[in-house]
């Protein structure tokens, strides 16, 4: 039996403790991102993005699967019968919503619970932190039936990955396990299944306790420089730095006067007590 969804059932999400959990919502497909969650994924983003009850986003995937990429049947059936226009806008709608959340106000985390397949690497590279479950799934089979990874996926292997290991994943079009993923690069760790939200809850409490101006700041800074020449690099943090201490001046001094006044907390231990912030 097919089930068809309404756009707005593609993608559901819950906030629990200033942790947004987004997931993907078609589990009978495993998660494939159609043109419709694509579109009702960019909504989601912009109306967690600046809520006050939000400081960290988690994406993971309804069911066994976070996604297992794009769906073939409405990608490359579907939407290039409608010719041309038709498949840039549904590349426009799904590279939209992927840029968004690369440059996103709040720190973003992938939990992969399951499947991870093609189109799903863009999304996964888009979180800051991603982590997985020892028994998930990646793999790039575009190989193996006739295209290259579009979508990003090349450029994501290629980033994440040593050299090597990114030819492999893409010539071979074998799968691997999580353990796997986090040893080659694609994620930070990789732990049992009944360990996964545990550790992933943590690092959101984590993330909680920094300074969420700095945190932006931060990731921002993490995915500019890297393609940027030392010297370009020195240049964009110096002003980047000047515009983040204008922008939240008293949360610096706050931390500072923890460290040095009140001998409260060690940076390299920790976060200085934000509550104790002027608001």
């Amino acid at each position: 039996m097919t089930i068809e969804r309404s756009e707005a059932e593609t993608v559901a999400y819950t906030v629990e403790n200033r942790i947004a959990w987004v997931r993907f919502n078609r589990p009978e497909k495993r998660n494939c991102m159609s043109p419709k969650l694509n579109r009702q994924m960019m909504r989601v983003l912009d109306e967690l993005e600046f809520r006050d009850d939000v400081g960290v986003l988690v994406l993971t995937g309804e069911g066994s699967a976070w996604s297992a990429g794009m769906d073939l049947k409405e990608y490359f059936r579907e939407t290039e019968a409608q010719g041309l226009g038709a498949t840039r806008q549904a590349q426009r709608e799904s590279y939209g919503w992927w840029r968004r959340l690369r440059w996103y106000q709040k720190p973003t985390v992938a939990m992969v619970n399951g499947w991870c397949f093609g189109g799903g690497y863009g999304p996964l590279f888009s979180c800051d932190l991603a982590f997985a479950s020892d028994d998930a799934i990646f793999g790039l089979s575009e190989i193996n039936w006739g295209i290259l990874p579009g979508g990003g996926a090349s450029k994501v292997v290629a980033d994440l990955m040593p050299l090597r290991q990114a030819l492999y994943h893409a010539m071979m079009g074998e799968n691997i396990d999580g353990k796997t993923a986090a040893e080659w690069g694609l994620v930070n760790e990789s732990l049992p299944a009944d360990q996964l939200k545990e550790r992933v809850v943590a690092v959101c409490q984590v993330l909680l306790e920094k300074n969420p101006v700095a945190l932006k700041a931060t990731k921002d800074a993490i995915r500019r420089v890297k393609e940027m020449t030392y010297d370009n690099a020195e240049d964009y943090l110096v002003r980047a730095q000047e515009a983040a201490n204008s922008f939240d001046n008293d949360g610096r001094k706050e931390g500072i006067r923890q460290f040095i006044d009140e001998k409260s907390y060690k940076p390299g231990l920790g976060a200085y007590d934000k509550s104790k912030q002027a608001q």
